[in-house]
């Protein structure tokens, strides 16, 4: 296979893929986002917000390093709804990790859990290519608690290095690409040198007006939700984009709509902003709510909604 269209080799080319895996809630989307520089994984404080392999395409001169966001790691008491779906992200997240050159464990600077720990047990045969990143130091007070703790996680986790970051302020991400720069293999690049993500259009303006969802909804509707998109394209010098939001119970459907419509419309109003963004145009969204049960727990129905199942 060739290289990529635009691409200029030199003989000290490096490139490689980066898994990024932790717990849900530890910040790994919005760190992806902030390596990028572009919002292509949602955020959200729900968890379980990831459910596919996003890339991220970082280009720096004579690198190319791209990132895989992964779903949050999964707790073994967890419930039966939703199986196939949980099993997916499961898969997905263990064959980041075997795929990888080098794999980032992210943990939340606040608190090191059970989870963290047997995330750490499960990377040990991985120790010489894993970076541990200790996010969210921002929020750790006093600053000084910092210096400690990076001693005892180093004391503890034999991991190749330990970098403390705020994926949200943007602090020591410089730092952070330069270690994992070291660590690339020699290689041509995979992808040309404007690239930022694998995902097409499609997806990415259904994560968007899931994310939007996620944010309006508090109640246990998010998990039983997905969006897919029915039509996309253009007329009359603007966007038309038509999307379906799938639920698994009939009365998610009234939940996800709201009294009068409001919830609809404020997350459909709000996605719209970013679908201008995305497309570069005006945007005529349309979104409806339809029932389709027990979509999480069929493997086949998750590879029809566009699932890597």
């Amino acid at each position: 296979m060739g290289e990529p269209d635009g691409v200029v080799q030199d003989d000290d080319f490096r490139t490689g893929y980066a898994a990024i895996v932790g717990r849900p809630n530890v910040g790994k989307s919005t760190l992806l986002n902030a390596l990028i520089g572009e919002r292509v994984s949602i955020v959200s404080a729900k968890p379980h917000t990831t459910r596919h392999r996003i890339l991220g395409v970082l280009n720096r001169p004579s690198r190319q390093t791209i990132f895989v966001d992964t779903p949050g790691l999964q707790r073994a008491s967890q419930g039966r709804r939703g199986h196939a779906l949980r099993r997916l992200m499961a898969r997905t997240i263990h064959q980041a990790i075997a795929d990888a050159d080098i794999v980032l464990m992210m943990i939340d600077a606040r608190q090191l859990t059970a989870e963290d720990r047997r995330l750490a047990e499960r990377l040990a045969d991985r120790a010489d290519n894993t970076v541990l990143v200790l996010n969210k130091i921002d929020k750790v007070h006093p600053r000084s608690a910092l210096l400690p703790l990076l001693k005892n996680l180093s004391k503890n986790f034999k991991f190749y290095s330990y970098i403390p970051v705020s994926a949200t302020k943007g602090t020591n991400l410089d730092r952070l690409v330069e270690v994992i720069s070291e660590r690339l293999p020699p290689g041509p690049a995979l992808f040309p040198p404007d690239a930022v993500t694998d995902r097409g259009e499609r997806f990415r303006i259904a994560e968007f007006i899931r994310e939007k969802l996620l944010t309006a909804l508090h109640q246990e509707v998010p998990y039983g939700l997905t969006v897919e998109v029915e039509y996309l394209g253009q007329s009359d010098e603007q966007w038309l984009v038509h999307a379906i939001i799938w639920v698994e119970r009939a009365n998610h459907k009234s939940i996800v709509i709201g009294k009068g419509g409001r919830v609809l419309k404020a997350a459909g109003q709000s996605a719209r902003q970013d679908l201008v963004k995305l497309l570069g145009g005006r945007v005529h969204l349309e979104l409806w709510v339809k029932v389709r049960e027990h979509w999480a727990d069929s493997e086949r129905e998750l590879k029809s909604l566009g699932f890597d199942a």
